[in-house]
């Protein structure tokens, strides 16, 4: 078991868990999840870490095949500025590693910020902590264990 996953069992959230097997020469980490999983790509979400302008880190949700507004998510984030965070702090800050970085039981626990267009999904899929597991549940649940608020966060 991943910290997301026990996360949510811990909390008793309604989710399910998907396996696949991970090709390591995909291009496309959230892409390779919702062709394998045979779901539609605006219900599988990535879990981007970016670096505000105050040297906070913040986590955006939003689906794998959006683009990040760096000017929305520094809004929604009520800072001047965002940019990608390094490989070693998102590393740091998350416990996982690239393409396995979840939302959910994160090392230390950062601000988050889940893309508007979850909202009018019954469920989402999101990274379970490593590459090849995803977690599914509601958006409402997984706002509710971060804490996390809804905004447009898409180019």
């Amino acid at each position: 078991m991943t910290p997301a996953i026990n996360l949510a069992k811990k909390a008793r959230v309604a989710h399910k868990i998907h396996e696949y097997q991970h090709d390591t020469a995909a291009e496309s980490w959230g892409g390779e999840a919702a062709e394998k999983l045979g779901v539609a790509e605006n219900r599988v979400f990535k879990t981007l870490v970016v670096k505000l302008d105050n040297g906070r880190l913040a986590v955006a949700v939003i689906p794998v095949s959006s683009m990040l507004s760096m000017k929305l998510m520094a809004k929604a984030c009520q800072a001047k500025k965002a940019a990608m965070a390094e490989q070693v702090e998102v590393e740091r800050a998350t416990g996982y590693v690239l393409g396995g970085v979840s939302p959910l039981g994160q090392k230390k626990r950062l601000f988050t910020v889940i893309d508007s267009a979850a909202e009018s999904q019954e469920s989402i899929y999101i990274s379970a902590g490593r590459r090849g597991l995803e977690i599914e549940l509601s958006p409402g649940d997984l706002a509710k264990l971060l804490s996390a608020r809804f905004s447009d966060l898409q180019q």
